[in-house]
Order: structure tokens, then C-alpha cells, then sequence
């Protein structure tokens, strides 16, 4: 009996592990990507010697990543080396304030009890409450896929139990009284496009994901990890095409027949799965079939996820002084925030990531040199309609000088290569919609059988997977859908397979 084939357009982690899973159980996967190299956003850039990851950072779960070599298997570890990171995060407020976000009890009850020592208890019971949330919301529903309202309905008594719909930041003052402490609880929401005042709840599971599994960084980079998964899907038998984008979904009725190509040429697949953007899937690559046109349609009126300013540099200096991951807190939190969301323009202040890869891996640079980013959060392009060729190099100028004045000295000086991804370029080169960095927004009417669903309610072989279906964005979000994908997928073409 012949492979059932399969195509899986983009080579992001969505896409990548779903195409190791289906590889694995048996499937012919074919993966499309249309840039130079796979990644999606976890691309990278090498300039005079220094390594840009170019996307996630933060490495979480790796279980999540072990179990896609286990299948065959394998072990990540042959094909990857992860370094724990400590701290997890450093945390720094203009008023001189540090915290060190690290995952050994005593630590982290010294830090608070100097702030305030009634939180200490406070802490105890939100990480408590944390892991209801970690069980209930990521090692149950995290990898289900929620195709009927009744699957919601199922869910929902535990969700309302834990107050599903209050949002993060509101659950986390419940718990600490501390304003600092308050937002060192709840940053976590914004890397996965979530405000803390809006997104809900449930995704306080982050505290506990990490401090069950710790924070890792993959040597060589986060795109180690792609290069990783890349080799285990070639040696699966796998076939990757890069520099070949999908020009359209074909699609005859209740069916998709295969994918056309720029050139024409039309390949067929008993199936696709599509890691693209799920606007630009719906409305561009099956923009000829009306449930193209309708669901893409639908999708422009949901709230989508803030877009990124993202600053690469790299100095002829090193500076052992700043951690792996750094989170520096403007004047604002809140106010921030709601302009990021909401305000048609930018703001004059800001908060950043600061990613320092050389403090775990001094092999981002040459000897002697560092590598970093600067991560903004902005609006996305349908909020603020700002010309980024224009403001992108003010807003790089303003980073700077900031991290000059308060975090790296002589950084002007030092300065040896700088580059900047806007917006403009989610929108350019990524195909977000809008130039969003995360896809929907995750608050909980756009959540689990609200989001996308990973298999298309009409055309029964189209499915999806990454952050815009479930159960959202992050490395173990996007992970986790792979495997919500691929048991659909497998259970649907079980006869194709022999099972």
C-alpha cells in the first residue's frame, strides 16, 4: 500500500514537528517553504561573524521537543545540545529595581520578602494555582483538538473554576500585593501576543511550565533547534523545498486536491496542512474557493495580536554583566500597554526583551564580541498605521540611546552591526496579517474551540497548525497543535495508513 502524501506549507516549529509526526507514523510529507531557509519566524542571520536568532528565544517544555524524536526513536539530545538558563529572566524597573526570576524556592522568597514580605505566602498560593492551571490547561486541553462547541462545553466547569475569564494580571494581584511583583507574574502573556489585563487566566500555566521544566537555550542558537528538526524529518524520509512558496491551495467543493506553485505547477496531496498565517491561508492561498473568501472575510474582524520592533546588534565588547534574558520595565506598565493595544500611534516610552545569547553561548559572536536583540512590543499595522521606513530607524535610535543611558555602556562605540525587523516586514515577509507577531489574540473568546480549528469545519482535508489555531502561540503552543493536528489527521486517513 502506498504513502498517503501529504503537503505542509511552512517550516516554522508548528510546522516542522507536524511534519515530523506525520513522517513518523507513516505518511509521504512533502514541506513547502518559501524562503531561503526553514524557520518561519525562528529564522536567523549571520553578519561578520555574529548569529541573529531572528525569532523565539525562550525555550520551555523541552519535553514537548524530545517526544518528536522519541517517535522514531531518537533523542534530541543526538541532535541538539539544550543549556539551562539561570535566571530565567532578569527583571529591571527604572526606579534601580532587579529581580531575578529563577526557579530555587529560597531565592525567590528572599527577592519578595525584601519587597514585601506578605507576598511571600501570596507567591506560594499563585504558583499553587499556577499548576491547576498548568494541569487543567496545558497537560489536558494543551494538545486536544476542540472541533465542536461540545468539546468547550465539556471543558468549561474547571475553566470557571479557576476563573478562566479574569484576566492574568487580575488573578495574579488576587494573590501579591507588590506592583513590581504584580508585573513580574504577569509579563509572561505578552510573549505569546497577550495582554495580561485582557488575556485570560489560563495562561498563568506559563509560571508553572517553567518552573516544572525549567528555561533552556539550544547551542548554536534557537534555529539549532530547526536545523535539528530539519535533519530528523530528512532522516525520516522526508522531503523539504525551500525557496518554493505555495501560490494557492487547490480545492475542488469539500476537498483539497494539492497546491500550485508560482511556475503553475499543480502537485497533488490527499491532504494539506498549512503553518502559513491563517489569514493569509484562507484569504490568499484559497482565495478562490468561497470558503476562502468567507472565512478570510470573518477573520479580518477578530482582534489579532500586537506586532514587534526588533533590534539586532552586535558589539566588539562583551558584557558578562547582562543576563541570557532580560526584561527591562518602562516608567508604565499598564498604560503602556493599552496603547500598544489600542493607541494609533506609538508611544513615547517603551519596554523591551533584551535577548543576550552570548551569556549561555559565547559562539553568537566572535571572541571578544556579544550578540543581542531588543524586542518592543507595537501596535500592529491595523492599529497604528505608521510608515516603518520612516520610523523604524528613529524608533532603532531611541532603543539605543536608552540601553546606552541605563544597561550598556559604550554601546555607540562598540557598535559594530546593527539590523532591524518591523511590522512592515511581519507583514512582508511573514504574511501576518496585519503584521501581527502572534496571529489572534489570545484572550478567551478567541481561545480553544474559538481559535481556529486545527481541521477546517467544510473542507474536511485542509487542517492547520501553528499559533493562530489551537492552542496558540510559544514554542509549546505551536508544538502542542502539531500533535492536536496530527491525531486528527491520523485518525482520518487511518484506512490510507493500514491501521
Amino acid at each position: 500500500m502506498s504513502k498517503p502524501r501529504v503537503a505542509v506549507i511552512g517550516s516554522g516549529f508548528g510546522g516542522l514537528a507536524l511534519a515530523v509526526r506525520l513522517q513518523s507514523a507513516g505518511f509521504d510529507v512533502t514541506l513547502f517553504e518559501g524562503r531561503d531557509k526553514p524557520g518561519g519566524r525562528a529564522y536567523v542571520w549571520k553578519e561578520q561573524g555574529f548569529t541573529f536568532d531572528a525569532g523565539p528565544t525562550v525555550v520551555t517544555d523541552p519535553a514537548c521537543l524530545e517526544e518528536l524524536f522519541a517517535l522514531s526513536g531518537r533523542k534530541l539530545s543526538d541532535y541538539a545540545e539544550l543549556i539551562s538558563v539561570d535566571p530565567f529572566y532578569r527583571l529591571c524597573w527604572e526606579d534601580g529595581h532587579v529581580f531575578d526570576y529563577v526557579n530555587d524556592q529560597a531565592r525567590l522568597d528572599a527577592q519578595i520578602a525584601a519587597r514585601n514580605p506578605a507576598d511571600v505566602a501570596g507567591y506560594k498560593r499563585f504558583l499553587a494555582y499556577s499548576e491547576e492551571l498548568f494541569q487543567e490547561g496545558y497537560v489536558k486541553l494543551g494538545h486536544v483538538p476542540f472541533l465542536d462547541f461540545k468539546s468547550m462545553i465539556a471543558a468549561a466547569p474547571e475553566l470557571m473554576r479557576l476563573q478562566a475569564w479574569r484576566s492574568v494580571y487580575a488573578k495574579v494581584s488576587s494573590f501579591v500585593q507588590d506592583d513590581h511583583l504584580r508585573q513580574a507574574l504577569s509579563f509572561h502573556t505578552l510573549l505569546v501576543g497577550g495582554s495580561p489585563f485582557a488575556a485570560s487566566s489560563i495562561y498563568g500555566l506559563i509560571h508553572a511550565l517553567e518552573r516544572r521544566g525549567g528555561v533552556w537555550f539550544p547551542r548554536g542558537g534557537t534555529h539549532a533547534l530547526i536545523q535539528a528538526l530539519v535533519k530528523l524529518f530528512g532522516d525520516l524520509g522526508g522531503t523539504l523545498r525551500l525557496n518554493t512558496p505555495v501560490q494557492a491551495i487547490e480545492a475542488q467543493g469539500r476537498q483539497v486536491t494539492g497546491v500550485r506553485l508560482p511556475d503553475g505547477t499543480v502537485e497533488t496531496f490527499a491532504a494539506v496542512a498549512s503553518n502559513a498565517d491563517i489569514h493569509h491561508t484562507y484569504k490568499r492561498l484559497l482565495g478562490d474557493h468561497p470558503r476562502g473568501k468567507a472565512e478570510g472575510k470573518r477573520l479580518e474582524g477578530k482582534r489579532w495580536s500586537p506586532s514587534l520592533f526588533v533590534l539586532h546588534f552586535g558589539l566588539k565588547a562583551q558584557h558578562p554583566e547582562i543576563r541570557h534574558h532580560s526584561i527591562l520595565f518602562g516608567a508604565r506598565y499598564k498604560g503602556l500597554i493599552d496603547e500598544i493595544y489600542g493607541r494609533n500611534g506609538l508611544a513615547d516610552d517603551f519596554s523591551l526583551y533584551l535577548h543576550a545569547p552570548c551569556a549561555t553561548d559565547p559562539g553568537q559572536a566572535p571572541t571578544g564580541c556579544s550578540t543581542y536583540y531588543a524586542l518592543s512590543p507595537v501596535p500592529h499595522l491595523g492599529t497604528a498605521d505608521i510608515d516603518w521606513a520612516v520610523e523604524g530607524p528613529k524608533y532603532r535610535d531611541r532603543i539605543l540611546d536608552y540601553l546606552e543611558a541605563r544597561y550598556i555602556p559604550n554601546l555607540r562605540r562598540d557598535l559594530v552591526v546593527s539590523r532591524i525587523f518591523t511590522p512592515a516586514d511581519f507583514q512582508g515577509e511573514l504574511n501576518a496579517w496585519q503584521g501581527s507577531a502572534f496571529s489572534l489574540e489570545p484572550i478567551l473568546t478567541q481561545s480553544a474551540w474559538f481559535r481556529t480549528h486545527n481541521r477546517d469545519d467544510v473542507i474536511g482535508n485542509l487542517y492547520f497548525v501553528g499559533a493562530g489555531t489551537h492552542p496558540g502561540a510559544g514554542i509549546p503552543g505551536v508544538v502542542g497543535s502539531a500533535k492536536a493536528t496530527a491525531t486528527l489527521m491520523i485518525e482520518d486517513m487511518a484506512g490510507d495508513l493500514g491501521q
